[in-house]
């Protein structure tokens, strides 16, 4: 019996801390975060036995980056979180980069039927210091039971390297056409693509580099997925690629090609697309084994402009709402979708509804944590919405003509880099009317989805007291409809 009582005492005292612990300046609430220190890419996303596996770059001696490790998280529904230890530590080889993760269904590797097999680049930073090239490399690792404890496979590397200087960020998926393990791997300015019969040995196949391709700068986080064209009978292949230093409106970003894949060559069918548009979305991939081949991905929300600098001290970094990606064909271009992950609406609640807005339109109300939505019946492409405080700070969103425009200038705390307000963002809207416009904001960042999903744009702020004041505005005749303010939830609460 009383061990009983001490148990339930240390329990509730553990719950204490970390309900204090999530309570921080700026902390999300129903975003991912680490408990404390540093984080950045998404890692080894992959389901099992009803389980989403979040793992992630994490070092948990300093709030900036360091050797890095994989953290590890585990959900059942994409939005509630529970933290695990860390899975992978680095070792002799080196520091533990990115990678990705996939169930052995049968047995190729021989670690066992549905191991959980992590796929990862070692990072040997005595080799980088010594000023040689060659400091990368792949390696694997094996848990059977659910990616609570891990093994690394005795031979590692299975994949040395060969003398580039960026050899990294494996996704691994098993592929039907040629019936073996395909890997694509960041290379530098380009990408490769490699074959395995059983995670082991590995075999280059092909490169992908486009034609007249612009100046992103370095290649990371790289993904092809196979996705089916809404409404049609056609299937595509799409390869996410991220770029470290030179997305459009600075800094890392993330962008992707549409074309076809023989099981072996990838070839763009046009060129590039920028998945979102934001300076703080990057390192997307998606999580692999998901039922029915659901493609859900999950990005860092962060820039390495700025990353280590953001005025946060407990934990750094964020990330993305988990959002599933789908294809659609809108004039002689595919468009990649993206819709927050269904079970988001379960921790909505209703603030305020109107069906009819007249413009402009103002409404008090707490925008810490929120989600807005409205339809524009009459699309003019002539809008403005701020977010506000009683001491002046706004983040701004004006959609203007054949552009979206975000200005951080006033948001709030901007000092900490030049960089992260110097400028206003843009995104171009290709043409396109804007119909519907969701916001998704969470104590520091709003996530912009425009028709649908079919743009997006992702922001950090910090503002120095909560924005309590949402205006929307027009120089225009504009019909606002179905405008929705819904309260958003802690994931962290009530853990």
């Amino acid at each position: 019996m009383k061990l009983k009582i001490i148990c339930l005492i240390l329990f509730l005292f553990i719950g204490k801390i970390f309900s204090q612990l999530y309570q921080e300046k700026f902390r999300p609430q129903f975003h991912f975060t680490p408990p404390k220190m540093w984080m950045n890419d998404p890692n080894g996303l992959v389901f099992l036995n009803g389980k989403y596996h979040l793992f992630y770059q994490y070092f948990p001696d300093a709030n900036i980056w360091g050797p890095m490790h994989w953290g590890h998280a585990e959900s059942t529904d994409l939005i509630h979180w529970k933290h695990l230890p860390i899975a992978l530590y680095p070792d002799k080889l080196g520091w533990i980069f990115s990678g990705s993760a996939v169930i052995d269904k049968e047995n190729t590797a021989g670690f066992g039927k549905n191991a959980m097999v992590a796929i990862f680049t070692y990072h040997n930073d005595e080799i980088w210091k010594a000023g040689n090239k060659n400091t990368e490399s792949q390696g694997i690792a094996y848990s059977l039971d659910e990616g609570k404890t891990w093994t690394k496979f005795e031979g590692n590397p299975v994949l040395n390297n060969s003398g580039e200087q960026d050899f990294r960020d494996p996704k691994v998926f098993w592929n039907d056409l040629i019936h073996e393990w395909t890997m694509v791997l960041a290379v530098h300015d380009h990408l490769q693509i490699y074959s395995s019969p059983n995670l082991k040995n590995w075999k280059l196949e092909s490169s992908f580099k486009p034609e007249n391709d612009i100046d992103v700068g370095t290649w990371e986080c790289p993904d092809l997925i196979k996705l089916k064209v809404e409404n049609s009978k056609e299937e595509k292949w799409v390869l996410i690629q991220n770029h470290d230093r030179k997305a459009p409106n600075g800094g890392s970003g993330t962008r992707y090609f549409v074309g076809d894949f023989d099981g072996k060559v990838f070839k763009n069918s046009q060129p590039s697309i920028w998945m979102d548009s934001g300076m703080d979305f990057y390192a997307g991939v998606t999580f692999g084994n998901v039922p029915n081949e659901k493609k859900l991905m999950i990005s860092w929300m962060s820039n390495w402009f700025y990353a280590q600098k953001v005025p946060t001290e407990v934990w750094r970094s964020a990330m993305t709402l988990p959002r599933e990606l789908s294809l659609k064909k809108v004039g002689n271009q595919y468009i990649l979708k993206q819709k927050i992950a269904e079970n988001f609406n379960k921790i909505l609640t209703p603030l305020f509804s109107a069906k009819n807005v007249n413009l402009p339109f103002e409404k008090k109300v707490d925008l810490s944590q929120v989600e807005i939505r409205f339809d524009v019946k009459n699309p003019q492409n002539n809008f403005k919405i701020e977010f506000s405080n009683a001491k002046n700070e706004v983040f701004e969103i004006e959609i203007k003509g054949n552009q979206l425009t975000t200005n951080r200038s006033k948001s709030g705390l901007i000092d900490f880099d030049k960089t992260f307000a110097e400028k206003p963002q843009t995104l171009d809207l290709r043409n396109q009317k804007i119909i519907n416009v969701q916001l998704i904001l969470d104590q520091s960042s709003v996530e912009i989805l425009l028709n649908n999903g079919e743009f997006s744009f992702t922001n950090l702020y910090f503002p120095t007291e909560n924005y309590s004041i949402f205006k929307l505005n027009s120089n225009q005749k504009i019909n606002i409809k179905n405008l929705k303010i819904n309260k958003t939830n802690s994931i962290w609460k009530n853990k």
